[in-house]
């Protein structure tokens, strides 16, 4: 299982490069995948079948129970057998159905069958959600395609929002289920349910995502609207694979919950309504494709209901309309997707004549239509036996008015099945009277490549009524699991005269009827008030959101930084600091000191943090809060932490050179602060409260602590990774997880960062991010014409400055400095197994060696041979550390395990090194290219601003200014 989600997010990472090559060919490569998957899930069906479960594991952080569990049962098997089988259909189809953008579009149909397959199979409720929003954002990246048009975009974020949000709900209720039962395990959780308490809390919330994802309603319009998307992703994600993870939900959880206060009410009242609703609107669409979106909102309400009632015959029946479902709508989708090829249109009102000159095609969605509406020897007559049989059954039991309900509502919901189902055929293929038949389109060299797939899944639904004691082998193991409450139904095309026979015969004599008098009801339905529209609804809560964020963020949002910090601060002081008070932890009074050296390095950091808060010019405040920074790296070397004091320095300095760099762009002095005297007294108030509060804290977890430190674990095992070094050792081994993160989210700021100070820069500047040097610096600054001008090419980098912004003694101290200082980061990376340093103080190094070079030349990435790209440089960085995390688990090792590897080399002898030096290597590369990565965003911008305002318009040669030629050697782009 592992290995064939492994091959389908592998396989879509390669297909654009290949499709750059190989063209359409590209689509046979993607189908291979789902058809290995489906030869796999039929070579372990026996076993499935017979009631075993395959179980594969990879763990992530056993400590903290985060595992990957994958287990394929009978419910999963099925589950498989729909992705994998549709998906090959639909990947075939696609290769002659795309015009353009097939490496995108195959990588995504694959990517998303990948999270499919991981979906059904997932054993672990967090697990499951991973999966499960994985598919809602593939899903909005093939809705929108690459933004083909406005409603696309609007389609694709539609279903993003209300999915997302609803699976948002649903994690919450996983969480509580989790720990209700004890355990995030799907198959413990089914097997021993927990009762009382947050349970049925957590239902409603999961049943929300369910309702959300399977388009129901009152959750159902971002189902229609997706139909802007063409016709393979309507026919695989709207048909067979992601509209059924709600259903595939409730189907896993119904053997558990289906006794449950309010699950059995629920999927009743809410599935029943989609059926009834669903298939009553696909009567008035006027566009193929919405009539089968539609159409589905019915059917998937209709499965839910049957598996959620929660018994073993109606269970048995949701299993066979599953499978019914897969294969005639995803078979009718590709239909329509071939119509159009043809005709050009969807509209049923310009369709006419179709029929007589594509008979196959007409045969082959005349089947799939008469699966949809229950005829024999088809597998959707099967379904509809089983479950008119399972509630006539109850209701003559006398089992309750809620069942007979239940009935009333499958007979009516399956004649209006019916009704649409003959619409669809007449729309699409009958003679209208006066429509003129649509002019073929000439392309029809293709068409019989598209016909195949269709035509697969119409003998699919063939086989599957007429096999239908191999139907009954594969859906019967999970009904078996369910409750028994009538004897068990067993599926054949012939019971004899029986209820569901005769209530099968009216609803198909009530739905033709429906169709035939459809003109009649129309005047009728014409004269009656509008229901409300789901779009419209929608519409209008997005902008009464919108309204209302436009007006919360006009009170909160007053631009004043001091009141937002005050706000920030305020609520620290409310929340922690009334916990530490309701807590009645005990404070013990704390030594003053422990250190002589600790009371000239509290002067340094009070005497200058005092003297930051009367201080008005803005470099002086940056000095003095490095100043700060520097003494508490004083404390951490006093207390015997010389990684974090290393650390805290490199930080230092960096950050006070951005800082510095940022500034030239700001008034030198700091404006009046705003407020009144009292409004300043309550931020002196708030902030020595704070400062106090933090005090304490620290006192009171001190004071707290029950248990052995962590650190005492750290230190007895850190020999056994390899390591002397406990702090190094920590970052890229025992908490690596964590440091993994750290460095992604770190990317994530810096480019952030690094694009709004761009963006800042440019909007200052007018956009123009060109200045031109004008005439010799000697001209215009006579005193930079001595000596101290380099002659000599020190710095590439330092011909673009202007002459009086360059100095002889600076390019060649740099040009000493900067390969010396890059040779010592790269030994604090590689010492830092056995003594202070390490990926992030080497790269913090390695950033202050860039950060020389930019002050002094201007620019950091041309300090090499090619060109430095910090985006390249950061990214791979992140790469490796998450490649070296990941490569234990091909060994059968754990995710972001350490091995020691050695051996005897000529010269140096015996080595012994760790395989997390790769990780740690990728921490170096990272933290170089961020520090890259800001510089070249502050500096460019801020540069050529300053240049900009320190050059008069009217100055010889300036740009743009008379007497300057075009070609003046002067002139140089910055």
């Amino acid at each position: 299982m592992l290995v064939l989600i492994a091959a389908h997010i592998v396989v879509a990472a390669v297909l654009p490069a290949l499709a750059s090559r190989t063209g359409r060919a590209v689509w046979a490569v993607a189908t291979l995948v789902p058809l290995a998957a489906l030869g796999w899930a039929a070579a372990l069906a026996p076993t499935v079948l017979d009631g075993e479960a395959p179980v594969e594991r990879l763990t992530w952080a056993p400590s903290l129970g985060l595992e990957v569990i994958l287990r394929l049962d009978a419910l999963s098997l099925l589950m498989v057998g729909v992705v994998s089988g549709v998906g090959a259909a639909v990947l075939a189809y696609s290769a002659r159905y795309t015009e353009e953008g097939h490496g995108r579009e195959s990588a995504l149909l694959l990517a998303f069958a990948g999270t499919m397959l991981g979906l059904v199979t997932a054993d672990n409720l967090l697990v499951l959600y991973v999966f499960w929003e994985l598919t809602t954002v593939v899903s909005f990246l093939l809705i929108a395609g690459r933004g083909r048009t406005r409603e696309h975009r609007a389609a694709a974020e539609q279903a993003l929002m209300v999915t997302t949000g609803g699976g948002l709900a649903m994690l919450l209720g996983f969480v509580l289920l989790g720990e209700s039962a004890g355990t995030y395990r799907v198959s413990e959780l089914v097997a021993a349910p927990p009762r009382g308490g947050y349970v049925p809390v957590a239902l409603v919330l999961v049943l929300i995502g369910v309702f959300a994802k399977s388009a129901q309603l009152p959750l159902h319009g971002w189902l229609p609207a997706a139909m802007v998307a063409p016709t393979p992703v309507s026919a695989y994600l709207h048909a067979a694979a992601m509209v059924k993870a709600g259903v595939y939900l409730v189907a896993r959880l119904a053997p558990g919950f289906a006794d449950a206060g309010p699950w059995r009410p629920l999927v009743l009242t809410v599935g029943l309504l989609s059926l009834l609703v669903g298939a009553w609107r696909a009567l008035w669409e006027s566009d193929l494709k919405r009539v089968l979106a539609y159409g589905t909102i019915s059917e998937l309400g209709l499965l839910i209901a049957l598996f959620g009632y929660g018994t073993r015959n109606a269970a048995l029946a949701g299993a066979v309309m599953l499978l019914a479902h897969a294969t005639f709508k995803s078979a009718l989708f590709l239909t329509t997707g071939l119509v159009e090829h043809h005709t050009g249109t969807r509209d049923l009102g310009r369709l006419s004549g179709l029929g007589r000159r594509r008979p196959v095609l007409l045969a082959l969605a005349a089947l799939a239509a008469a699966s949809m509406a229950g005829l024999p020897p088809l597998v959707g007559y099967l379904g509809h036996e089983a479950y008119f049989d399972t509630f006539s059954e109850a209701v003559l039991q006398g089992a309750g008015a809620g069942e007979g309900w239940v009935l009333v509502a499958l007979a009516a919901g399956s004649a209006l099945t019916v009704a649409y189902s003959a619409r669809f055929l007449w729309g699409a293929f009958g003679d209208k009277p006066g429509v003129e038949p649509l002019p073929a389109d000439g392309s029809g060299d293709r068409a019989p490549g598209m016909a195949v797939p269709i035509g697969l899944l119409v003998a699919a639904a063939l086989a599957l009524g007429v096999w239908y004691p191999g139907t009954e082998a594969l859906t019967e193991p999970y009904a078996d699991r369910m409750p028994q409450r009538q004897a068990p139904y067993h599926l054949a095309l012939w019971h004899g005269p029986t209820p569901a026979l005769a209530l099968s015969a009216a609803a198909l004599a009530a739905g033709l009827v429906l169709h035939r008098v459809r003109p009649a009801l129309a005047a009728v339905r014409g004269r009656l008030p509008r229901a409300p529209d789901a779009q419209e609804g929608y519409r209008r809560l997005r902008h009464g959101l919108d309204e209302a964020a436009v007006r919360f963020t006009r009170r909160t949002q007053v631009g004043s930084l001091p009141v937002y910090l005050t706000v920030l601060l305020a609520t620290v002081l409310l929340v922690p600091g009334t916990a530490l008070l309701l807590s009645r932890t005990p404070l013990p009074a704390p030594p003053l000191w422990s250190s002589a050296l600790q009371v000239p390095l509290g002067a340094v950091v009070l005497v200058p943090a005092i003297v930051l808060a009367r201080v008005r010019h803005r470099l002086a405040a940056a000095l003095l809060a490095g100043a700060v920074g520097y003494g508490t790296a004083g404390f951490f070397l006093v207390q015997g932490a010389p990684d974090l004091a290393l650390t805290q320095f490199l930080v230092e300095t960096l950050t006070l050179v951005i800082i510095v760099l940022v500034l030239r762009g700001l008034p030198a002095e700091v404006g009046s602060l705003p407020g009144s005297r009292r409004a300043r007294r309550l931020r002196l108030s708030v902030s020595v409260a704070c400062g106090a509060l933090v005090g304490l804290l620290a006192v009171a977890a001190s004071a707290a602590r029950r248990e052995p430190p962590v650190s005492t674990y750290y230190a007895d095992h850190v020999t056994d990774a390899g390591f002397h070094n406990v702090v190094n050792a920590i970052i890229v081994d025992f908490r690596a997880m964590d440091t993994l993160g750290e460095i992604a989210v770190l990317v994530v700021t810096a480019i952030g960062v690094g694009a709004l100070i761009a963006v800042q820069g440019g909007e200052r500047s007018g956009g123009a991010r060109t200045v031109r040097a004008g005439p010799p610096a000697a001209d215009r600054h006579p005193r930079a014409a001595g000596w101290a001008v380099p002659r000599e090419q020190w710095l590439p980098e330092a011909r673009e400055l202007p002459a009086h912004d360059r100095s002889i003694l600076l390019e060649v101290v740099t040009r000493l400095l900067f390969p010396a200082v890059l040779v010592f980061s790269v030994y604090l990376l590689y010492s830092g197994h056995l003594r202070p340093g390490g990926g992030f103080a080497g790269g913090l190094v390695a950033g202050q060696a860039f950060t020389l070079r930019y002050l002094v030349g201007g620019r950091a990435d041309t300090a090499f041979v090619g060109p430095l790209d910090p985006r390249v440089v950061a990214g791979g960085g992140l790469a490796l550390a998450a490649a070296a995390g990941l490569a234990p688990i091909p060994f059968g090792g754990e995710p972001l395990s350490t091995a020691l590897v050695g051996g005897t080399l000529p010269v140096l002898g015996h080595v012994e090194l760790t395989t997390s030096v790769v990780f740690d290597t990728g921490i170096y590369l990272l933290v170089a290219g961020v520090c890259l990565k800001l510089l070249s965003a502050v500096g460019p911008a801020q540069v050529s601003v300053q240049e900009a305002a320190r050059e008069p318009d009217n100055a010889p040669g300036a740009s743009g200014a008379p007497g300057a030629p075009d070609d003046d050697p002067g002139s140089r782009e910055r």
